[in-house]
């Protein structure tokens, strides 16, 4: 093909994909404040958002810990013709195998990625939106991939449009408990583990002061967050896992989040539910959550004899009946098959990962990083292969 074909189908080609996509293009920002006002105008019921992408939540984790570790904001917003937003990509780029990648905000911390949309948009996404979308990051930007982790398929009602873009399973899926408008609690959990629960909350019943709450008083968190990153070490170590969080600036991005009030005054970027008595704080789980699901980040239990009560289930247990009676439809205990979380989640939701070169650089990038989770999600579904990692990692830890 000579130089002006070349040139002429490349036209062709601009000219067709603008026609058929809503998107006209996008605004790059570097910078958390000059995208706050855009990126806050999605965090509305008429937009389609996780929790885990609200800016109060990623904004504490950019400050607190994608600072540390050299991320640049990385944040895309596709408009139309008219310049109306259309969705939003919160994404930091750092370097992974010789290549400049951007991947979403949050790390380990956020359970699901997904861009925040306008509402129509993500109903009716297509194949030309997407192609216009990652043709205009690759035209405006010297980013070499895309590595964008731990997708939901859906939110809510709504279709993810990442999941336009080539994709493949992740890791793992997600332990899931769908919530019916009107079901009964035996809907929820059995009778008969319920009994044994309601066996073994009798014990604590017992302890002066005993109580379930979530907590909205500063002082309360505060109280929760002490106890929590000081018990927490403690039981990791117990089960020989590493602490994820004494890793630079986590702990400030949970307290920072966990103190951080949403607009709508009716919780905070992330919740803390208790168990407690006067004596002592008995167990907390703590997450995320929409009005239409809850979604749990991190926990723990006493290492009292109250331990032997079953603290942790007793608390989960009333964390679902008290999102059940405020009308959600969904649950989740985060990623990963721990066995606990069977006793509340009988459904999987299947999670994806799309890795989009956007250069020859990234191509190389992309190709390892995708056949390393193609790796990892084969030796997480085979028991065999899966202990055999288990005890290496213990070996060598």
């Amino acid at each position: 093909m000579t130089m002006a074909a070349a040139i002429q189908r490349r036209t062709a080609d601009t000219r067709t994909w603008s026609n058929a996509s809503r998107i006209a293009g996008v605004d790059i920002f570097h910078d958390l404040a000059a995208a706050e006002a855009i990126w806050r105008g999605f965090e509305t019921p008429q937009q389609s958002f996780t929790p885990y992408q609200r800016f109060d939540f990623l904004a504490a984790w950019q400050r607190q810990v994608g600072e540390r570790e050299g991320l640049r904001p990385f944040i895309v917003v596709a408009h139309d013709a008219e310049r109306r937003p259309l969705l939003l990509l919160p994404l930091a780029i750092e370097s992974r195998w010789g290549a400049r990648c951007a991947s979403f905000m949050g790390g380990k911390h956020s359970t699901f990625n997904m861009a925040l949309c306008e509402r129509d948009f993500a109903a009716n996404a297509t194949e030309a939106d997407l192609a216009a979308l990652i043709g205009s990051i690759k035209d405006r930007s010297r980013v070499d991939a895309l590595v964008l982790h731990q997708q939901p398929l859906r939110w809510q009602d709504l279709p993810n449009p990442l999941a336009l873009l080539p994709r493949q399973p992740a890791a793992n899926d997600c332990p899931l408990l769908v919530i019916e408008p009107g079901a009964a609690p035996v809907d929820l959990i059995s009778n008969s583990f319920r009994r044994r629960l309601k066996g073994k909350e009798r014990k604590l019943k017992l302890l002066p002061g005993f109580r379930y709450y979530v907590a909205t008083e500063s002082a309360d968190i505060r109280r929760l967050l002490d106890w929590f990153f000081r018990l927490k070490p403690q039981r990791m170590a117990e089960q020989k896992l590493p602490n994820v969080f004494a890793e630079p600036g986590v702990e400030q991005f949970i307290r920072t989040a966990c103190l951080t009030p949403l607009a709508d005054g009716t919780r905070h970027a992330i919740d803390i539910h208790a168990l407690e008595c006067d004596e002592e704080i008995i167990a907390i789980f703590a997450g995320v959550a929409d009005g239409h699901r809850f979604s749990m980040m991190f926990n723990t239990y006493t290492m009292s004899g109250n331990a032997k009560y079953s603290p942790g289930l007793i608390l989960m247990r009333d964390i679902i009946d008290r999102h059940a009676a405020e009308n959600y439809r969904a649950l989740d205990l985060g990623i990963g098959s721990d066995e606990y979380k069977r006793l509340f989640c009988k459904d999987d939701e299947a999670i994806f990962d799309s890795f989009i070169p956007l250069s020859l650089r990234g191509r190389l990038a992309a190709t390892a990083l995708s056949g390393l989770n193609r790796a990892k999600r084969t030796v997480k579904h085979n028991a065999a292969l899966f202990e055999i990692a288990q005890n290496l990692r213990s070996m060598f830890r």
